[in-house]
């Protein structure tokens, strides 16, 4: 895996979650809305397994298979 996809992962992961936590101090600044709250945090979190981490995972494994095929 090249160092440059390795760091667009990590630099996207930064952006969502900090897109998150801007979301959820604007919710909390002004009322209780705990529901709400709740349904940013549950989507910056799939958001970031899926086009994150499940991404990641398959590079991973093509990266494994491919060192088995050169052994």
């Amino acid at each position: 895996m090249k160092g440059k996809s390795v760091g667009f992962f990590i630099i996207s992961s930064a952006i969502i979650w900090g897109a998150v936590m801007i979301g959820v101090t604007i919710l909390v600044k002004d009322s209780p809305n705990k529901h709400m709250i709740n349904m940013i945090l549950t989507m910056g979190a799939t958001t970031h397994l899926l086009f994150i981490w499940a991404p990641l995972g398959v590079m991973f494994k093509k990266m494994k298979e491919q060192q088995k095929k050169e052994e």
